[in-house]
Order: C-alpha cells, then sequence, then structure tokens
C-alpha cells in the first residue's frame, strides 16, 4: 500500500493532531478526506472509535455468566475483554487476537524477518558477484520459498480461525 509524505509547520500539525484525535487519528482522518477528494467510496474499514471510555453494566444470569467466563478463559481473556471483542466485532472492528494467536503471529513474525534478511543477503552477495551461481545458491533459495509458503498458510490459519471465532462461525 503506497504512503503519502508532506511537510507542514509545527503549529498545523498540531492543530490537525488535536481534530484528529476526535476523529479517529491522523491517518484515518487523512484517508476520509482524500477519499472525499477523489469521489472514492469510503473504504470498508470499521469505524475508528473516538471519545472516553464508558461503562456500561450487563446482568447475566449464573449460568450465562459462567459460559462466558469458560469462553473467556478459553482464549486467554477476561470476561470484559471477551465481552468488549465480541460487541466491538459485531460493530466492524478488526478481530481480537487470544494471547496464543498473538504469540504465532510474533512467531510468523520473527521467521519472516530471518528469511528476509538470508534474502538481502544472498541478493547483496549475487550483486557483488560473489555468489556461486551453483546447486546450493538455489537450493537455499528453494529452501525459503517452502519455508515462506509454510508461513503464508499459517498466518492465514490464525488469522481466519481469529476472524471466524469472532464472527461466530
Amino acid at each position: 500500500m503506497p504512503t503519502l509524505t508532506l511537510r507542514v509547520s509545527d503549529e498545523l500539525a498540531l492543530q490537525f493532531a488535536a481534530l484528529a484525535a476526535t476523529e479517529g487519528g491522523k491517518s484515518a482522518l487523512i484517508r476520509r478526506l482524500l477519499e472525499g477528494a477523489v469521489g472514492a467510496p469510503e473504504s470498508k474499514r470499521a469505524p475508528v472509535a473516538v471519545g472516553l471510555p464508558q461503562k456500561v453494566t450487563v446482568r447475566f444470569r449464573e449460568s450465562e455468566l459462567r459460559q462466558v467466563g469458560e469462553m473467556a478463559a478459553a482464549r486467554g481473556m477476561t470476561r470484559t475483554q471477551w465481552i468488549t471483542s465480541l460487541v466491538r466485532s459485531r460493530l466492524g472492528a478488526p478481530a481480537q487476537q487470544s494471547e496464543g494467536e498473538r504469540e504465532a503471529l510474533r512467531t510468523i513474525a520473527r521467521e519472516l524477518s530471518r528469511i528476509g534478511g538470508n534474502i538481502n543477503q544472498i541478493a547483496r552477495a549475487a550483486n557483488r558477484s560473489e555468489l556461486d551461481p551453483g546447486a546450493d545458491s538455489w537450493k537455499v533459495l528453494s529452501e525459503a520459498q517452502g519455508a515462506l509458503h509454510a508461513l503464508q498458510g499459517e498466518l492465514k490459519e490464525v488469522l481466519d480461525r481469529t476472524s471466524t471465532y469472532w464472527e461466530g462461525r
């Protein structure tokens, strides 16, 4: 996804930041302004929550509260976190990951970073003509490709598991 960069005065930046704080953040406000300027349909992004958090009291029967507690514990969450995540998912917010899912995503990110570093080293060596284009080089690249495909599958699985959980499928 492309990134746009611009320079503005300190005063304008402060004024914009103050306005954006009430509009879901600077990126969200800029995105909406750009979409409006070019007549693009609004993106499918969930509305960003703004304002101070408010307390809501919800009553459950004892058996329901026990079930909520069990479901929350199964995802490594408190009851409040689980209920909040459920409501936010129905409002269109991004799916909330459990601690296990977050750890799986961190592991995948570390592995992708390691593979990326290896590929950068190979590319630098190739650019300096230090790389022997023999079978060993192709073997390393083939292994990296296989690892990337496996990580892609793991990533899809974690994200699918998270989204299907909160969508109730």
